[in-house]
């Protein structure tokens, strides 16, 4: 332990200890969603399992609201829905990592977790931090507890990674598969084309880059947060672009691989991950226990025009998604559904019958067959509405106090809305059409809780005890 860590140590736990209180009488505070104590958050990073523990990080600025340097907050849990706080893992300590403990995975073996992330330092002077002046580096610690880094060692700096790429090389991905250890990376070329790097190692340690996947013409300047997965034997390349023209001013979704992606292979059609106002940077992982693949997003966007005024006025921003299991629906689609723990947390079923207005606890889970058009008010001030005749859903604020500067997302099914699932947390919303086969996912600031009204639309609201 060096100086610095020894003092990060002190002061993080003090600033957290001054703001908690303050946070935790926020009525927005999320019941059942990963959440900061105090200050910034963003990307999910690190999300495994040990034993009966899942261990959740996420890119935590403590002692700014609006972000500042990044450390690894810490959560742990044993039915994916009530987490609890555990130290800060990852400080931003050594000459490698000193502007930022930037995202990054973890790989489980044998009990120890080792933990991959990109080391962020910027190098004074007057650079562009996007060609020049900056360090990407990956990093990895090493933990035997689940709870105190062992060491920090630096595996690859810029000088490392292929030729004709800018310092923007982030975001480890780590997996084994067939004997060997793999890991994506997130690059932006100085020709501004996003794509992902992909590396292998025998030891975990000395790594090889042995492809880069890609577009034949370019999609965006920059993929963040790459995952590379497979659902019923079929491979998945999901990346959070940047620089792609879609509703928000980032993009994230996933390509269907063809091919082996550790040689010949193309990306098929990018599908978008969620049509919200609040999804970025997922990532996923197997559980052991079910070999289920659950993902887990920040409920946020970085550099967007809306915000959260009502909570950044109790000292904390942004939360993730409630986790989500993963499948495939056999023609290149990716299923997202709750997790089945939150379905034995429901109370006793209410009724919203057709046109009627129904107060429901700040906590809910809503499920409907709709058969054709239909609309759901919350609060008067956000409205779900379905055409049948196009098969678009839209999503639209009229309310600026709930809405926090969102205005409206759409989306177009493949298929009619028969369908429908809204889970509602004190300040979010996450809509499920068609058995997960789109999703909305946004932030919401109701005045307590949450009126519903709903037309042309019967259906059942479950509280959740939690």
């Amino acid at each position: 332990m060096n100086a610095l860590q020894r003092d990060l140590k002190k002061l993080v736990p003090l600033v957290e200890s001054l703001g908690a209180e303050k946070a935790a009488a926020d009525p927005h505070r999320q019941r059942f969603h990963i959440q900061p104590m105090v200050g910034w958050l963003n990307d999910p990073n690190g999300l495994c399992k040990i034993g009966d523990t899942y261990h959740a990080f996420f890119q935590y600025g403590p002692f700014d609201v609006t972000g500042g340097v990044k450390h690894w907050g810490h959560v742990v849990s044993r039915d994916l829905l009530h987490w609890e706080y555990r130290p800060v893992m990852l400080y931003p300590d050594e000459p490698f990592d000193c502007h930022g403990a930037y995202s990054g995975s973890a790989l489980v073996e044998d009990g120890t977790m080792y933990l991959y992330y990109t080391g962020n330092v910027k190098f004074p002077g007057d650079y562009d931090y996007i060609r020049q002046g900056r360090g990407h580096n990956v990093c990895l610690a090493v933990s035997r507890d689940g709870e105190h880094i062992d060491s920090k060692t630096c595996l690859m700096y810029n000088k490392d990674y292929p030729a004709g790429l800018t310092c923007h090389v982030r975001d480890p991905k780590v997996f084994a598969y067939e004997g060997r250890y793999y890991m994506v990376l997130g690059a932006r070329t100085v020709d501004d084309r996003g794509e992902v790097l992909v590396f292998e190692s025998t030891d975990r340690l000395h790594w090889s880059h042995i492809n880069t996947l890609t577009t034949p013409e370019p999609f965006g300047y920059m993929w963040e947060c790459p995952d590379l997965f497979a659902l019923d034997g079929q491979w998945f390349l999901a990346v959070s672009p940047q620089g792609i023209k879609c509703q928000n001013i980032y993009g994230c979704g996933y390509f269907p691989v063809c091919g082996d992606w550790r040689g010949d292979c193309t990306l098929g059609e990018f599908h978008h991950a969620d049509f919200g106002f609040d999804y970025y940077a997922p990532q996923s992982f197997v559980d052991g226990d079910t070999d289920r693949r659950l993902q887990i997003g920040w409920m946020g966007m970085p550099d967007a025009d809306y915000g959260n005024p009502a909570t950044v006025a109790y000292g904390w921003q942004h939360c993730m998604t409630l986790p989500r299991v993963l499948t495939h629906d056999g023609q290149g689609h990716i299923l997202q559904n709750p997790v089945p723990e939150l379905t034995a947390c429901r109370g006793a079923a209410v009724a919203l019958p057709d046109g009627a207005e129904q107060a429901v606890d700040v906590c809910f889970d809503l499920t409907a067959a709709p058969a054709g058009d239909f609309s759901l008010a919350f609060d008067g001030g956000l409205t779900l509405a379905y055409a049948d005749a196009d098969r678009t859903c839209c999503l639209t604020f009229t309310d600026d106090a709930m809405s926090g500067g969102r205005t409206s997302r759409c989306v177009k099914l493949d298929a009619p809305c028969r369908r429908l699932r809204v889970v509602g947390d004190a300040s979010s919303l996450e809509i499920f059409l068609n058995d997960g086969a789109a999703v909305l996912s946004t932030r919401y600031y109701p005045a307590g809780a949450p009126t519903l009204r709903a037309a042309n639309l019967d259906a059942v609201v479950y509280p959740l005890n939690l």
